[in-house]
């Protein structure tokens, strides 16, 4: 029970927090934050607890929820993330519109998010996937400038184009393995054996995942939503959002691709490029909240990396294993201090430009040292927890060179370089932001002590203090996050302890950090920085959305397939065609004229076409017939075993005896528990029927939604 709360309470709260929206802002807000920490209560209450709840029947194949190590740790993650934010929002939206429709949605897609990483099947996962996706679509539209509006189309475009992708990969494990339980998907795979299917259908959940993870080639969303989305949302979609998308890429690696070498070089490739381009576009970028975007992608590539480590190396995956979900946590840790930093920047300035921002956080002590440690905390310094996670990844990496050579010593470097640039542009907005003087308002901006209330200052100080003290007790606490979610990863044991002070460890770190260096002082003062103002050397024309996928989806497409239906359509070469056609059949029924031979002919043709059209006509209800008959068929009522010792049968035994003494009844009779048991049957029988004919009306709206969705995309 304690884990549909985790689900519902959040979800129930939105209208509720709505309607008090009508009488007290205040007490909005109030009810918002009450809700995001009493969800942080539970969720640490229901970590120790654990256990797992089953809904059969709903929306079709039901839904399994479980608690285990490795989602209890991002349970409590996700719900601390959303408790700091909410405590911080109020501050952020003082002068804002929109507030209540941003707080409701944001406690929808908190329960929705609780459901993806609570399931426990494949399905579930993305029942939930898909509404956390719809439910966060109004946070990034919701300035509703062009920016914003033009961003959350692409959201929504990516979002729907991936679901639809995961959806189709279900339907293929599903029907060659016969089930969607994480915990079965492996040993039916290896019943059925490898199957070249099993790869087509994991590319589809990868899609449909990794879009929301910010993957590339289909991370072109999270650098545009990110800038125009409110800095609390930012935070969340970061780090919370995108590892809903990394836990599906995780659920069929760990599970489906369990040990599978060619599964986890394609996933090393994809996490290489990532991990690269990510971190170039955030050197780049001179708008603080797209940086952060770009360094999210950046670091969602380490994890994948890490996830490509633990197919490589098979049974030897433990540091790839333990590396992977401590840079999960420590990455959703980095980006909601970084992001609480930018929002305390946009809600006094109301700019992310740095050249406008620059010298803004000089002589504010608590915004200075929070920054500084999510900067170094995600640039790998030690002392702190994102050196611990990269240098798991690291050691994995290393391990894995005696085995696969000089690709994997390339690689190496790629993640010590990319290592490098991170520490670049986190030096890059923290010298503009923290260091440099703005040359015109700087005594302005040194006058806004005041710049957070106390409780977002709270929110941020606490958030903040979250680096070092899972760094410093490393040993401790992150020791223990990895061990728990062990079983999750199917990871196997360390063979020795992991020494993460020791000279060759420092050494992977002091490589990243010359690279870092010489990045910054070579390229960054030197050619990003004219006349003393950040220059975007990035080439506009480079935008893989406007290079690549509108024109094809809104040029290509329509137009190849217009041209193939302009061969059928009214022109030169079907309508001579068509003219010769009609002619010819003129002349032969004037040959004939309306005798024996031609009558036939032309009942015949009037059958088949009314034939035609009522098949065409009657086609959904078809397709409502084959969904009946397949998906949505109804499985056979289940079997009392025992009709006795039903609740119904019971009730009605003793209404008999009651009529009994009343002489209404024999001694002895049984006709109201007979009736009482044929009640209850006739009742489970309709209810089935209604959760059936539910998940059917909802695959409709789903279906009609895409339609609609294709048709305004086109």
């Amino acid at each position: 029970m304690l884990l549909l709360l985790l689900v519902l309470i959040p979800m129930c709260m939105a209208p509720v927090c709505w309607l008090i929206s009508r009488r007290s802002k205040h007490g909005r807000d109030l009810c918002a934050i009450l809700t995001g920490f009493a969800e942080l209560g539970l969720a640490i209450f229901a970590a120790f607890r654990g256990g797992q709840i089953t809904l059969d029947g709903l929306c079709g194949l039901g839904l399994h929820l479980t608690m285990d190590g490795f989602r209890a740790v991002y349970c409590v993650v996700l719900a601390f993330m959303w408790a700091m934010t909410l405590l911080f929002s109020p501050d952020y939206f003082a002068h804002h519109h929109r507030r209540s429709r941003y707080y409701f949605f944001q406690l929808l897609t908190l329960g929705a998010t609780m459901g993806v990483f609570l399931a426990s099947d494949l399905f579930t996962a993305f029942v939930f996937f898909e509404i956390m996706s719809f439910a966060s679509f109004p946070w990034v539209i919701q300035e509703e400038t062009d920016g914003a509006i033009r961003a959350a189309k692409t959201y929504l475009a990516v979002s729907v184009i991936g679901g639809l992708a995961a959806l189709m990969g279900l339907f293929l494990l599903g029907r060659y393995l016969g089930t969607l339980e994480l915990s079965a998907i492996y040993p039916a795979a290896q019943k059925t054996g490898r199957l070249p299917v099993f790869y087509t259908a994991g590319g589809c959940i990868l899609f449909g995942f990794g879009a929301k993870a910010g993957m590339f080639p289909i991370h072109i969303w999270l650098p545009k939503a990110h800038p125009v989305a409110p800095a609390p949302a930012s935070a969340l979609l970061s780090g919370a959002l995108t590892k809903s998308g990394v836990w599906g890429i995780l659920a069929i690696s760990c599970n489906l691709f369990r040990g599978d070498p060619v599964w986890g070089a394609c996933i090393l490739a994809l996490g290489c490029v990532t991990m690269l381009l990510g971190a170039v576009l955030a050197l780049f970028s001179i708008d603080l909240k797209r940086t952060l975007a770009c360094s999210s992608m950046s670091q969602i590539g380490f994890i994948l990396v890490g996830v490509g480590m633990m197919g490589l190396l098979g049974e030897e995956n433990a540091p790839a294993a333990r590396g992977t979900v401590l840079h999960m946590v420590n990455h959703s840790s980095f980006k909601l201090v970084l992001f609480l930093c930018a929002g305390a920047v946009f809600r006094n300035l109301h700019r992310l430009d740095l050249n406008e921002i620059r010298g803004f956080g000089r002589k504010k002590p608590l915004l200075t040292a929070a920054f500084l440690l999510g900067a170094l905390g995600i640039g790998g310094i030690p002392l702190l927890n994102g050196y611990v996670s990269k240098t798991l990844l690291h050691e994995s990496i290393v391990e894995g060179i005696p085995v696969y050579g000089g690709i994997l010593k390339a690689v190496e470097w790629v993640f010590l370089f990319s290592g490098g640039l991170t520490l670049a542009y986190m030096t890059k907005l923290f010298v503009a932001v923290f260091v440099e003087k703005h040359p015109t308002r700087q005594a302005e901006f040194n006058a806004m002590r005041r710049y957070l209330s106390k409780p977002a200052a709270i929110a941020l100080g606490l958030s903040a203090l979250v680096i070092p003290v899972l760094g410093l007790s490393a040993n401790q606490t992150m020791n223990a996050i990895a061990n728990c979610s062990a079983d999750f990863f199917h990871a196997g044991h360390l063979h020795h302890p992991v020494h993460y002070l020791s000279a060759e460890n420092l050494k992977g770190a002091a490589i990243s950090v010359a690279i870092g260096a010489a990045v910054y002082l070579g390229v960054v003062r030197t050619w990003m920085i004219r006349n003393g103002r950040y220059v975007n050397r990035w080439p506009k024309k480079l935008d893989l959305e406007d290079l690549v996928y509108r024109p094809v989806l809104l040029k290509l497409l329509p137009g190849l397939f217009g041209w193939i239906a302009a061969l059928f359509g009214e022109n030169r070469l079907t309508g001579r065609f068509a003219a010769g056609t009609l002619n010819g059949a003129g002349r032969i029924a004037k040959l004939f004229g309306e005798n024996r031979i031609t009558k036939p002919l032309a009942k015949g043709a009037c059958t088949a076409g009314s034939v035609g059209s009522h098949a065409l006509s009657d086609s959904l209800d078809g397709a409502v017939l084959l969904l009946s008959r397949t998906v949505f068929r109804q499985s056979p009522e289940p079997v009392e075993d025992k009709v006795a010792e039903t609740l119904s049968y019971r009730l009605g035994a003793g209404a008999d005896r009651a009529a009994a003494l009343l002489g209404k009844e024999k001694q002895g009779g049984r006709r109201y528990a007979r009736l009482f048991y044929r009640l209850r049957q006739s009742f489970r029988s309709a209810w089935r029927q209604i959760s059936g004919n539910l998940s059917f009306a909802l695959l409709m709206l789903v279906l009609a939604i895409c339609a609609v969705f294709v048709y305004i995309l086109l």
